[in-house]
């Protein structure tokens, strides 16, 4: 980092290249002195403060944005990003993997209601063209904070009166007390796509803006019992996976 003076580091002239020791100092202030989605100075006010370009500011803020921590607007400025929560891929509910890492989860049901499931669901969940279905719309937060659109579709016959449960609890621990349909893998599949305008409102983040997409099928000793389609922000959510070889210890050649 740059040099201490008065109380206050400067950026100085030195072996280890302005704009790392600007990056550092504003990683400083985003750890030690601004809240989440708090504004950063703006471009010319870093220039003035510490006396350097406005290439260096720009590749100082440009390295922190790649590397999450911070997040631009454009029009209104640069702007400190939330933690990211970061998730083990298991079957777990909402509820329980941010219970697990220490966060306070809460929902909101945005609808419920029995219906025809549409083709996808249909076939997920292998149900008939005649078969109902339950339709559950939620927004999933973490720390009073929206985190994800989840859109979930379930057999009807085998859940009777689920939409009587308390849908802001954990749906994973009504099937398996309520129900004792407990539920022991699942399908799942990832990819990435821009914030459509409904889910930018619910999310509170820009059009366009990133978001993990999750659709999975989760299912009590091989009957399909969940259909989910989950929009998570990707400025606040992160993925870990341990992969195996499928060669199972075979050296590759």
């Amino acid at each position: 980092m740059g040099s201490r003076r008065n109380g206050a580091v400067n950026v100085v002239d030195g072996p280890v290249p302005k704009h790392r020791q600007l990056r550092d100092i504003l990683l400083a202030m985003v750890e030690g002195e601004l809240v989440p989605d708090a504004p950063i100075p703006s471009e010319r006010e870093l220039v003035q403060r510490f006396g350097v370009s406005r290439a260096t500011v720009r590749e100082a803020v440009g390295r922190l944005v790649s590397e999450g921590r911070l997040y631009r607007v454009r029009g209104k400025g640069t702007f400190v990003a939330a933690p990211k929560v970061e998730s083990q891929m298991h079957l777990a509910s909402f509820t329980e993997d941010m219970r697990r890492r220490g966060h306070k989860p809460s929902t909101v049901v945005l609808g419920a209601d029995e219906t025809v499931a549409p083709p996808p669901a249909r076939a997920a969940l292998g149900l008939d063209v005649t078969d109902r279905a339950f339709r559950i719309e939620r927004l999933r937060s973490a720390d009073g904070a929206p985190m994800a659109h989840e859109v979930s579709w379930l057999p009807a016959a085998p859940l009777p009166d689920l939409l009587e449960r308390d849908l802001m609890s954990s749906i994973y621990s009504i099937l398996a007390h309520d129900y004792g349909r407990v539920l022991d893998s699942a399908a799942q599949t990832v990819w990435a796509e821009g914030a459509d305008p409904l889910r930018a409102r619910l999310l509170r983040v820009p059009p366009a803006a990133p978001l993990l997409v999750f659709r999975k099928t989760s299912y009590a000793s091989g009957r399909p019992m969940e259909h989910v389609t989950s929009w998570y922000r990707a400025d606040r959510y992160q993925v870990h996976m341990t992969l195996d070889s499928a060669l199972h210890g075979h050296r590759p050649t």
